[in-house]
């Protein structure tokens, strides 16, 4: 079977090793068409690339609107990319609202209606503008299959009418990539001049306010009068209001800005922490939809203590694998980083529990399967060529 994916996530290369176990498992013949570029969260003028262990075809285009996930366009037809590849199954990993989701759907039913399915991860229902909330529909009511990444994704396609297969599918871990690096992390403790019996607290993502980085920062000033450091790993728009508050807080000395890493040194950085803080607040229109760097740590047998926003709490409670205070409540956040720095037996029974429980719930290869399993049944279903 050919199974083709579109995918602007996966113009970062480690997004590809999931499908890369689909081939694995399966033979199918998998093609994925990529934008050329994209501005990521953590970089902009990402260039696409190739993971190294996957080998089916990648068609690279060009898109408007880089880095805009709802309003992205490829600047190609996909009717002639779809009478090139005649594939059998097409899964397209965007929300059913945008642009770029139309564009295949609408290409697919001018060449051969293929089955075809989508992801989901909004978990707030919302109800878009004409005309996303039409295509959204259309979508909706033309979809073999869809991948919700949490019960309260599926709630909401449910929510706006969605009737087909659906299979809550959480993001997956690949072991190869996600796993304890302690020489690194070690080597580069010794570079930033963190002694071995400092407790190091960190960050690894977007540089944004709704990431509860404030309350992080305000909440380690419970830490002062131990040795500690704070790592923050990532950028964005907020790092200047951040530096700001660790100049005023006195805490120049403590924190560090690491800046945009590769993705391939994130092991190395979760590694690096005793605790991995992942502080998010909900807003109005944005709950934290999934929290995957939570199992990314504790892969890295790091623990984790995160707030209740969105699906934290829940991925917490699932991986038993760190510590779950209120929103913006910076007392109970301080308790918790004393609780840990005091504790550095509790601190490693978490660490270990989180990653007993990813290598078992969250692998790459066992969501693979249900994955195939999901798409096989849809094409079956839909009367699919063999």
């Amino acid at each position: 079977m050919k199974l083709l994916v579109i995918s602007h996530a996966c113009v970062t290369p480690v997004n590809q090793s999931f499908f890369v176990d689909v081939v694995q498992q399966t033979g199918w013949d998998v093609e994925l068409v990529i934008p050329s570029s994209w501005n990521s969260e953590y970089k902009s003028n990402l260039q696409a690339s190739r993971w190294k262990d996957f080998q089916g075809q990648i068609h690279t285009i060009p898109v408007w609107k880089a880095g805009n996930i709802p309003l992205h366009v490829y600047k190609q037809t996909m009717i002639g990319l779809l009478r090139k590849v005649r594939p059998d199954v097409i899964y397209v990993h965007h929300e059913p609202y945008g642009l770029a989701t139309a564009q295949i759907y609408l290409a697919n039913r001018l060449v051969d209606n293929r089955p075809i399915g989508f992801y989901g991860a909004q978990n707030i229902l919302k109800h878009y503008p004409i005309p996303f909330r039409w295509l959204e529909h259309w979508v909706l009511q033309n979809s073999a299959f869809c991948f919700p990444v949490t019960e309260g994704a599926l709630e909401v396609v449910k929510q706006k009418g969605y009737k087909g297969i659906a299979e809550v599918l959480p993001l997956a871990l690949d072991e190869g990539i996600y796993h304890p690096e302690p020489v690194w992390a070690q080597a580069k403790r010794a570079e930033l001049g963190i002694a071995e019996d400092e407790f190091v607290i960190g960050y690894l993502g977007r540089l944004v306010e709704e990431k509860g980085l404030q309350a992080m920062l305000h909440a380690a000033q419970v830490l002062q009068g131990r040795r500690w450091r704070c790592v923050l790993v990532g950028s964005g728009p907020y790092e200047p209001e951040l530096r700001a508050t660790v100049e005023k807080l006195g805490m120049t000395d403590h924190v560090f800005f690491a800046g945009f890493v590769p993705h391939e040194e994130a092991p190395g950085w979760l590694s690096l922490f005793d605790v991995l803080v992942l502080a998010s607040e909900t807003r109005s229109n944005w709950k934290e939809q999934f929290g995957r760097v939570i199992l990314e740590a504790n892969a890295c047998e790091t623990a984790v203590i995160g707030t209740e926003s969105g699906e934290i709490g829940n991925v917490l409670r699932d991986t038993g694998g760190g510590l779950i205070v209120p929103e913006a409540n910076i007392a109970e956040l301080g308790k918790a980083m004393q609780e840990l720095a005091e504790d550095p037996n509790l601190t490693r029974k978490l660490a270990l529990q989180g990653a007993a429980a990813v290598r078992e719930k969250y692998d790459q290869g066992y969501l693979a399967s249900r994955f195939v399993t999901i798409v096989r049944n849809a094409s079956k279903q839909e009367g699919s060529k063999p």
